[in-house]
């Protein structure tokens, strides 16, 4: 199949590995419904994985690049769904501070990952510009499914470390403070990375227009 599958795993791992949005949603929502949670976390992200091989495979990504004005389009999509993704975690945060609230209904599901996933333009030049160097001569969609699966199984099983070290730590820590901090911490880690992608944007389209 002349793939470099070695080489691949090497060049995603620090990618998969890299605190994101779907590290972060992942956290909060195995504090709010525990296995279930991560598990509807990390389905959400492994389909959005797929979803960029499938586009990239089939030629999609690439028309999407060459138009400027449908990648801007997605970018400020994905940073809008980023901010409130984020918004909806320092919402979650301060009701848990309340005595009497109660935040059990309000974790994140599989169409949220998924769409974090999606509508991150960095997700989808990661595919275009690294994962294509390892998929072969010939670019075949099953070779981008194969080393689509690779970057799931590195990103899945870094979310069950992570997530059953925090369900270990909470049962020696205060859950509730806990479940404060990650929210918190969480959400404006989100609305960080939404605002320095509608940044970037903007430098982007200042330098073209200059």
């Amino acid at each position: 199949m002349n793939l470099h599958l070695l080489a691949f795993i090497i060049a995603i791992l620090p990618v998969a590995l890299s605190p994101g949005a779907s590290f972060t949603l992942a956290m909060n929502n195995t504090l709010v419904a525990g296995t279930r949670g991560l598990a509807a976390i990390i389905l959400g992200t492994a389909l959005g994985i797929y979803t960029h091989a499938l586009l990239i495979g089939l030629g999609i990504s690439a028309l999407l690049v060459r138009s400027p004005i449908i990648f801007n389009l997605l970018s400020v999509a994905g940073a809008a769904y980023l901010l409130w993704l984020g918004v909806q975690l320092l919402r979650r945060g301060r009701h848990i501070s309340q005595p009497v609230a109660s935040y059990r209904s309000a974790r994140m599901g599989i169409k949220d990952a998924w769409l974090a996933n999606v509508l991150n333009p960095k997700a989808v030049m990661l595919y275009l510009t690294v994962v294509s160097q390892f998929a072969g001569r010939d670019h075949a969609l099953l070779h981008y499914l194969l080393l689509a699966s690779i970057h799931v199984a590195i990103m899945a099983l870094w979310l069950v470390i992570i997530c059953f070290t925090l369900l270990t730590s909470a049962r020696v820590i205060n859950i509730r403070k806990l479940s404060i901090a990650i929210n918190i911490g969480g959400g404006l880690i989100l609305v960080f990375f939404a605002i320095s992608n509608l940044v970037q944007l903007f430098m982007t389209l200042k330098g073209f227009s200059s």
